[in-house]
């Protein structure tokens, strides 16, 4: 922990000392854009500092019928620090990017992304190093702008971040985008020094098929080809929508040869009210063959008048801005969500969630949110039959 944070500090003495070094011929400037900016006069070389702080709170309950048949809780009730993160990110004589992020969460240091991007090559541009694979909206959409607090199940499918190189690139006048990469498994550390042969190919084209107005439609598809070749296994484990609950459905595959996963994913936008959703289809070629799936859709209004922001086809939507901040003669933004969400697992065991939501955020930069999440459970593999698992939670958020 002691090296992570040393490093962390030496990248940040170096970026103040180009500061320093080159003021006098090419002065830099700061500003503040829901985060801080350094940029020189001809933008060649730009530096973004941020960071985020999650903080959650809950009760947690199971039913008669979920404690007669074997189910615990992890606790009643409970807090935690669900991310505490903070990242350097910038451009480099115009034609390269960097990210390096860091998370404090749980007591421990980890590198979430730690990557490096060459840009306008003849081929689009080229990202490598430990980052997000691209597959999944639910995935590739950032925590900082959730509609719930959670995301929907579907993402214990498959890993969000792994280590490998990726080409991508827009077109359509940036409506749509596709994007292919070549990976490998990654720890907290975001290195995987000996591999054994694993692999994986995921692709994604994905875009605006329709942007009028108020109006828009996102569409996307994508797929990823997985050979586990050092332990021959695939699996997952699922919890219901909180993060503060044990995991109530574990699924594992042996003698595995390949799996395919491919996903479909849409959002729609109307003015204040969104509709989106995911449909993912895991095909696991082994000894014995097994096919899961998950899928959810969800459903969200602005009372106060303001819309989902769509960012990019690349990364999906991004930061809310009220109408009026509170405190500024406003109340800020009030948003109500609700979804419907399911995974299945081995032996047909499955996990359905219905999770309704209200976010209030008080500014681009702050918001508290508040879920109730329902999980009903049917598990005959770890338990003797079914049950149902509440939560009631609430989150702070500050993000820049």
């Amino acid at each position: 922990m002691k090296n992570n944070i040393v490093v962390f500090v030496f990248l940040w003495t170096v970026c103040t000392s180009i500061n320093a070094q080159e003021k006098t011929a090419n002065p830099f400037s700061i500003k503040w854009d829901n985060g801080f900016k350094v940029e020189n006069a001809d933008k060649s070389i730009k530096l973004k500092f941020g960071g985020r702080i999650m903080y959650d709170m809950g009760f947690f309950s199971l039913n008669d019928e979920a404690e007669t048949n074997g189910y615990t809780l992890k606790s009643s009730n409970g807090t935690e620090l669900r991310r505490a993160r903070f990242f350097t990110s910038g451009t480099i004589y115009k034609n390269v990017d960097f990210k390096l992020q860091v998370d404090f969460a749980g007591g421990e240091v980890t590198l979430k992304d730690a990557f490096i991007t060459l840009k306008k090559l003849p081929v689009g541009n080229l990202r490598v190093g430990h980052f997000k694979e691209p597959f999944r909206l639910e995935a590739l959409t950032s925590s900082k702008y959730f509609t719930f607090m959670e995301r929907a199940t579907l993402i214990s499918m498959l890993d969000e971040r792994s280590s490998g190189a990726m080409l991508f690139d827009q077109f359509s006048n940036k409506k749509m985008s596709w994007q292919i990469g070549v990976f490998r498994g990654a720890d907290a550390s975001s290195d995987k020094k000996v591999a054994n042969g694993d692999y994986a190919v995921t692709a994604r084209v994905a875009g605006l098929v329709l942007k009028e107005d108020q109006n828009l439609v996102h569409l996307g598809f994508g797929y990823s080809y997985r050979k586990p070749q050092e332990d021959h296994t695939y699996g997952y484990k699922v919890r219901p929508e909180t993060h503060i609950s044990n995991k109530y459905i574990v699924t594992s595959v042996l003698d595995v040869d390949n799996i395919n996963l491919m996903n479909v994913e849409a959002a729609w936008v109307a003015n204040s009210f969104s509709l989106q959703g995911e449909f993912l289809k895991a095909k696991v070629n082994a000894f014995v063959d097994q096919d899961f799936s998950s899928y959810y859709l969800q459903a969200s209004y602005f009372i106060t008048g303001e819309k989902r922001v769509y960012k990019n086809s690349l990364v999906g939507f991004g930061r809310v801005k009220p109408l009026k901040n509170f405190g500024d003669n406003g109340y800020g933004a009030l948003q109500v969500a609700l979804r419907y969400s399911y995974i299945d697992g081995l032996n047909s065991d499955q996990m359905s969630n219905v999770t309704a939501g209200i976010n209030w955020h008080l500014n681009p930069a702050t918001r508290v949110m508040v879920n109730y999440v329902i999980s009903n459970i049917e598990n005959t593999t770890d338990y003797t039959g079914n049950g149902q698992f509440s939560a009631f939670q609430m989150r702070f958020q500050i993000d820049f």
